[in-house]
């Protein structure tokens, strides 16, 4: 009976068990996805098979301590069943959770391009709002401020917008740039269809400026200013040419902008006010600031890009004697009697004084040395027979070059290098003559002496000449250039019967300008002269670049007969207050606004000039008869 009773149990106890696994296994399949429940049900079967292998034995053990009266296995059994089913269902609600997932997951990429694509569309509208250049500032005025980059910057300002891509394809701007670095082809731009065109167009304008150099080819022009009375001194830089006069007056020209505003400068209060007026004795001009030093000891400072009132003034007791601007650097020095006076801009644009210094003789001739942009100013100084190095961070200037009896004549610097003309007296004349002495800045040692002449060396250009040469001119009536290496001469011209009073080089040709007012360009391997002009007065003053040349005839009489401007004999007058002239070879030669006057000329007009008739013929037109016919 018990045994029945037994058997009948355990199998009912089977079938709850297995009716419950049944239930669990539809809920399961119900819940989760079908590559989940495929998976699930896998496992389940797997379960269920090795629990009825393994749960036969364990039931009998269950019955017999129930019978017993003993419970802790089937607690034990409780608690596995429902960690197990616990595990289940993380399990199951892990798998729907990353499905979820899955399904999810393209709708937050597509929301998240759309929010990219709506900052973007933010980012063009800002866009949208710059003020480019074809807006808001002239195509002349943006042209100027992109003239300032070179290649690689233009090639990535033309990727900007379309309007920027003409200003920085500009052919104006190409060629000043070549201008200006020479031609080196660059490899980030070599492939450029507008690097390629404006190289062919520059090869061919070089081509046609040396031709027009050579046959004296292009435009010139007379800069004058009818108020000034005599010119005093001139200086040019950068297509800035500046005039000082015995009026006072100082007019500054800009050779690439003729109307610009800055050509008229005011004086300051103290010299305009004085009567009569001093004479500006000395000017200096760079790229951004124009100098004048005047007779009574005053000198103001202007900025080239915008003239009128002087930004920078001082006045020191005496007459200068020398004043010198660096030509890349905001530094002006001036010198009075055996005073020197270093004034320099800061950061912030402020004028101050960087040093004053007193030395033993007095100053005659003084230079800035060019290309330290970032450094500390160096000025070279001719005093007497010594030469000085003043250097603003030390206390005493150093001195170069000493020799009692042997006075300086001439002096120009370099950025490595300084080189004066040195007279010779006595027996030192029985060594070669006259010598030019070069030294080395940084260790203020010789390097190499040139030159053996009876006559003075005049004048000597050193900073703007090819590398390892040098040019210089002497009483004796000769242009040399010298070889800094060898200390040899590589030409010797002789230029003018009065003595040469200026002169510069570069790699082909040399101009020089004479006592006699002869200016002379030479071509340098021939030796031989292409051509020359004449003018009054001595040419104190001679600067070219690649195409144009700059010219200024000063007399040495400041007061000549017939100068006041009120005399009737304006002829005169104009004779004798001396000429600034401008030469460009790259003008188009065939225009007829760029043929001189007297080549204009025809027979219809009663009046014109009874020389250099020979250059009238080409020109000459027919178009109507003499009216004394």
């Amino acid at each position: 009976m018990e045994e029945n009773e037994l058997a009948a149990f355990r199998e009912r106890w089977k079938q709850e068990l297995s009716g419950k696994n049944e239930d669990n296994r539809h809920v399961c399949a119900a819940s989760s996805s079908r590559g989940v429940s495929n998976q699930l049900r896998k496992t389940g079967d797997g379960q269920r098979d090795e629990t009825d292998t393994k749960d036969q034995p364990e039931y009998v053990s269950i019955a017999r301590s129930l019978l017993d009266g003993r419970t802790s296995p089937l607690l034990d059994r409780i608690q596995e069943e429902r960690t197990r089913r616990k595990r289940l269902y993380h399990h199951i609600t892990d798998a729907c959770s990353a499905s979820l997932q899955l399904q999810k997951q393209p709708e937050r990429k597509q929301k998240k391009e759309e929010e990219l694509v709506d900052q973007l569309i933010h980012d063009l509208n800002e866009v949208n709002d710059i003020p480019f250049f074809d807006i808001e500032l002239p195509y002349e005025l943006a042209l100027k401020i992109f003239q300032y980059l070179n290649r690689v910057e233009l090639g990535r300002c033309a990727q900007v917008s379309r309007a920027w891509r003409v200003l920085a394809e500009d052919g104006v701007l190409w060629f000043r740039m070549c201008q200006r670095e020479g031609y080196h082809q660059d490899a980030s731009v070599s492939d450029s269809p507008c690097w390629k065109s404006t190289l062919r167009d520059y090869r061919h304008s070089a081509r046609t400026v040396r031709s027009n150099w050579k046959n004296r080819v292009g435009s010139v022009r007379q800069l004058q200013f009818e108020l000034g009375k005599v010119l005093c001194d001139v200086s040019s830089c950068d297509g800035f040419v500046l005039a000082g006069y015995t009026s006072g007056d100082v007019r500054l020209w800009d050779t690439l902008h003729w109307d610009s505003a800055a050509s008229y400068l005011k004086t300051n209060s103290l010299s305009a006010n004085t009567n009569p007026r001093p004479h500006a004795s000395h000017v200096q001009v760079n790229s951004t600031v124009a100098a004048a030093a005047y007779e009574d000891g005053c000198v103001d400072l202007w900025s080239t890009e915008t003239g009128g009132e002087p930004i920078h003034h001082y006045q020191v007791p005496g007459r200068i004697q020398a004043l010198a601007l660096s030509p890349d650097t905001p530094a002006l020095v001036s010198a009075t009697g055996s005073d020197v006076r270093l004034d320099c801009a800061t950061d912030c644009g402020y004028w101050r004084t960087a040093c004053q210094v007193h030395l033993s003789k007095t100053v005659e001739s003084l230079v800035l040395v060019p290309d330290r942009p970032k450094q500390s100013p160096l000025v070279v100084l001719a005093a007497g027979e010594d030469v000085h190095l003043l250097n603003p961070r030390e206390e005493q200037p150093q001195t170069l070059h000493s020799v009692y009896g042997h006075p300086v004549t001439c002096l120009d610097a370099s950025n490595l290098l300084a080189a004066f003309g040195v007279k010779r007296a006595g027996w030192a004349m029985h060594d070669g003559g006259n010598k030019i002495h070069v030294y080395c800045l940084e260790t203020g040692k010789p390097t190499v002496r040139v030159g053996s002449s009876p006559g003075d060396f005049t004048c000597i250009d050193l900073r703007n000449s090819p590398p390892h040469l040098l040019v210089c001119g002497n009483k004796d009536r000769r242009v040399r250039v010298f070889d800094l290496r060898t200390g040899t001469s590589v030409a010797s011209l002789y230029a003018h019967h009065l003595g040469v009073s200026s002169v510069q080089t570069d790699d082909w040709k040399i101009v020089s300008g004479g006592e006699e007012g002869l200016v002379c360009v030479w071509e340098m391997r021939m030796g031989a002269k292409l051509w020359e002009t004449h003018n009054r007065h001595p040419v104190r003053h001679v600067r070219f670049n690649t195409s144009t040349l700059v010219t200024a005839n000063i007399p040495d009489d400041k007061s000549p007969r017939g100068a006041c401007i009120t005399d009737d004999d304006l002829t005169a007058h104009r004779r004798h207050r001396g000429v600034v002239c401008l030469y460009d070879f790259s003008e188009d030669a065939l225009s007829q606004d760029n043929i001189l006057p007297i080549c204009r000329s025809n027979y219809t007009e009663s009046y014109g000039y009874n020389y250099n008739i020979n250059l009238t013929v080409p020109y000459d037109r027919l178009s109507g008869s003499h009216p004394s016919h």
